[in-house]
C-alpha cells in the first residue's frame, strides 16, 4: 500500500516542488551510501522516531536490490529486551566516521547533546543529512538538508514516504533484474489481499 501511496502523493503533488525536491534529497542520500562505505544511520529527536522512513528504507533496499539503503535505527532509550536491530543507542553517532551517512529526521530541534554527536560524526567524515522543520542549527548540521515547514503544502511524513521511495530509484535504470518504481507498483497491487511483513 506504500507504493501505491506514494504513486497517488506524486500524482496531487505533480506541479509542486515535491517531487523534485524529494528527488534531489533522495539522490544525495542514494549516492552517499554506497556498498563499500560503513552504512546508513537513521535518527530522530527525542520525541520523534523516524520509525516509519526506517521501515520505508528497509522495503526499498529489498525491492531495488540495493542493500545499502538498510538503516541502523538510532534510538534515544533502548531497553535490555529491546531486539538487536532496535537496540542501537547513541552511542554509534559517536563512533561514526568517514564512509558513513548519518540521516537526521528532526520536526523540531533536538536537545543539545544530539547536536553535537551529529556535529562530531561530521567533523570525524560522516556525511550528514537532515530532514527537519526549519530549525536553522538542525539545517546547519547538514551537508544537504530538506526543510518542510508548517506552511507548506505537505506535512514531514509526506516527504519522508516520497524520499525513501525516490532513494530506491535515483540513478538506477530498470535493468539488470532491478525492477522500476512503476513495475514495483504493479507487482504490488497484486499482493495487497497479502498481511505486509511485521518488521518494526
Amino acid at each position: 500500500m506504500d507504493a501505491v501511496r506514494v504513486a497517488l502523493l506524486r500524482e496531487v503533488l505533480a506541479g509542486t516542488e515535491w517531487p523534485g525536491a524529494a528527488h534531489r534529497f533522495a539522490g544525495a542520500l542514494r549516492s552517499s551510501v554506497v556498498p563499500q562505505g560503513g552504512g546508513l544511520l537513521l535518527v530522530g529527536t527525542e520525541s520523534y522516531e523516524p520509525w516509519h522512513m526506517a521501515a520505508h528504507l528497509v522495503d526499498e533496499a529489498t525491492w531495488s536490490g540495493l542493500p545499502e539503503l538498510t538503516p541502523t535505527l538510532v534510538r534515544h532509550r533502548v531497553r535490555p529486551a529491546d531486539p538487536a536491530h532496535l537496540a542501537v543507542g547513541l552511542g554509534r553517532i559517536e563512533a561514526a566516521g568517514r564512509g558513513e551517512t548519518l540521516l537526521l529526521v528532526a520536526p523540531e530541534r533536538p536537545d543539545g547533546g544530539l547536536l553535537e554527536r551529529v556535529w562530531d560524526a561530521r567533523r570525524s567524515g560522516a556525511t550528514v543529512l537532515t530532514l527537519g522543520g526549519g530549525d536553522p542549527e538542525v539545517r546547519g548540521v547538514g551537508h544537504e538538508a530538506l526543510v518542510v515547514t508548517e506552511e507548506d503544502d505537505v506535512d514531514l511524513d509526506t516527504v519522508q514516504h516520497l524520499v525513501s521511495a525516490a532513494a530506491g530509484e535515483t540513478g538506477r535504470p530498470a535493468a539488470h533484474g532491478r525492477r522500476s518504481f512503476r513495475d514495483r507498483l504493479s507487482r504490488l497491487a497484486d499482493r495487497l489481499t497479502a498481511p505486509p511483513p511485521a518488521r518494526w
